[in-house]
């Protein structure tokens, strides 16, 4: 299958960044992200100009960049500047010198279109449908907005209220007055008025992106002493936004720097950036923001693979399952014994839900870990569920949280072999709640996959039953059950101690039952 090599790279107020992937039959992966703080803003809302030191810092960025981009053999490059570079006075002369050393043009985008391609991202990476909610893109000079309703996009906007630019207009102090802070507040209202009328606009999910965000989601882990592998996709409550404003407003620059999840460059313009926030929750009444790690120069690779004639590429899946199915796919899964034992597991959850209390967000948790329950195998069969855990918790999953995924990535580590036990450091990390979660689904999966012992769909369907303590669950099927019925008899044990109940089995083919 051919491969073709694309590099987006957006040239910032605050940073320029690098994006590398590879794009090959219906997906790309990323081989590269490059990230170098150049603050091209510096003083520019003073003297109107970018100043030489930072345009400096900006063509040793872009030459590094440039010798990354020709050693990985990227056979395309989308290059674009936003709101420092298309406000100063000089940006067309330094964009001139930036062309020279990348040998490619580059596009001085506006802010709309800064916005149109935060919205395409936020929509390749998050099921939206049926949703009312806001694209919000925070960069050092302007903060793009977008309205929604599902997969259609009202309207774009960009505001001059950039974390590095108000900053310097309003927080120059350290530590930062709460006089100061005010003002901003008002400023940032002022303008949204301006913009949105007195009107109430509700927009209850805001979608975000940038380093501002992403530094939020950051602290707000650490906050919540979570480990995740990545923060995208993770959603942060407008409550989380207020206590970290208010532990940043109290603490000096050199405190700040100390501070978790807390980059130090970005510590003296983190508190502008969360005031614009929590005042856009504030204004748009929103309760929620989920947190988008790619962004913009997401949206530029999307746009180069549509110019290179890879637009398949640039679709997002049609749901949730398509993705995990697509994953299941790349990791070269047994698609049919997959398929089998998610039907099995998800007839014993239906059966359960309701006498178990098992909520509809599970269904999905327990669903995407038994189609991959097996794709560790990709790697070595030994061991796989272990491998298995390892490639669900990273996998960029279509539609599942964080949470999600690494609670989806332990269901499918315990269908085979150990049972959770509180010296397995993954496990012993997840909440009480999470640990009997992991436990019953896993007893579910763990279930379903011995009753696909010989991988041929013999079992037809499933019932499960509760009487009293027992669980009687009966087997059809055309054929001779008896490795079926050997295979979910040898891994009854987690679901039997998870649920507290005794399974009992029946088994009815050709209108005979035992």
């Amino acid at each position: 299958m051919k491969r073709h090599r694309l590099a987006a790279i957006d040239i910032g107020t605050n940073s320029i960044r690098c994006i590398v992937v590879e794009a090959s039959g219906s997906s790309y992966r990323i081989l590269d992200d490059e990230k170098e703080t150049v603050r091209l803003g510096e003083g520019i809302a003073a003297s109107g100009a970018i100043s030489e030191a930072a345009a400096g810092r900006a063509e040793q960025a872009i030459s590094r960049m440039a010798k990354l981009i020709r050693g990985l053999g990227v056979a395309g490059v989308e290059v674009v500047a936003t709101s420092a570079v298309r406000s100063a006075d000089n940006g067309p002369s330094l964009v001139a010198r930036l062309e020279a050393i990348l040998g490619v043009p580059i596009r001085v985008i506006s802010g709309e279109e800064e916005a149109a391609l935060a919205s395409q991202s936020a929509l390749r990476n998050f099921d939206l449908q049926g949703q009312r909610y806001g694209v919000l893109d925070v960069g050092g000079g302007s903060v793009e907005l977008t309205t929604a309703q599902g997969a259609i996009i009202e309207e774009h906007y960009s505001l001059e209220l950039g974390a590095v630019v108000m900053t310097e207009r309003f927080l120059r102090g350290d530590p930062i007055r709460d006089e100061a802070v005010a003002r901003l507040r008002r400023h940032i209202r002022k303008q949204l008025k301006e913009r949105f009328g007195n009107g109430k606009l509700r927009l209850p999910l805001l979608v975000g992106s940038g380093g501002t965000i992403t530094t939020i989601a950051q602290m707000v882990l650490a906050y919540r002493r979570e480990e995740l592998p990545a923060v995208h996709g993770m959603t942060v409550l407008r409550t989380e936004v207020v206590h970290i404003l208010a532990m940043l407003q109290r603490k000096p620059l050199a405190e700040r720097k100390t501070l978790p999840g807390l980059s130090p460059d970005r510590a003296d313009i983190i508190v502008a950036g969360v005031v614009l926030v929590d005042t856009l929750m504030e204004f748009f009444d929103t309760n929620a923001l989920l947190v988008n790690g790619r962004g913009i120069r997401e949206g530029v690779i999307l746009q180069a693979l549509e110019r290179h004639g890879l637009s398949g590429q640039t679709q997002p899946p049609r749901s949730w399952r398509d993705g995990v199915l697509e994953f299941g796919r790349n990791c070269q899964i047994e698609e049919g014994h997959a398929l089998q034992v998610a039907r099995l597991a998800l007839s014993l959850f239906d059966d359960l839900a309701v006498p178990c209390s098992l909520k509809k967000r599970e269904r999905v948790i327990l669903e995407t870990a038994a189609i991959l329950h097996d794709c560790g195998a990709w790697i070595n069969y030994e061991s796989h569920h272990k491998h298995s855990y390892h490639l669900i918790r990273h996998a960029a999953l279509f539609g599942l949280s964080p949470r999600e995924r690494e609670q989806a990535a332990q269901v499918a580590r315990y269908h085979r072999k150990a049972l959770p036990k509180k010296k397995h450091e993954p496990f012993q990390k997840l909440t009480e709640r999470e640990q009997t979660l992991v436990c019953r689904l896993g007893g579910i999966l763990r279930l379903a996959d011995g009753l696909d012992r010989r991988r041929c769909g013999a079992v037809g369907r499933i019932s499960c039953e509760l009487l009293g303590r027992v669980a009687r669950m009966v087997l059809y099927g055309a054929d001779d059950l008896t490795v079926e019925l050997f295979g979910g008899s040898a891994k009854k044990e987690l679901f039997e101690k998870a649920f507290g109940l005794q399974v009992v089995f029946g088994v009815q083919t050709d209108g005979h039952r035992d």
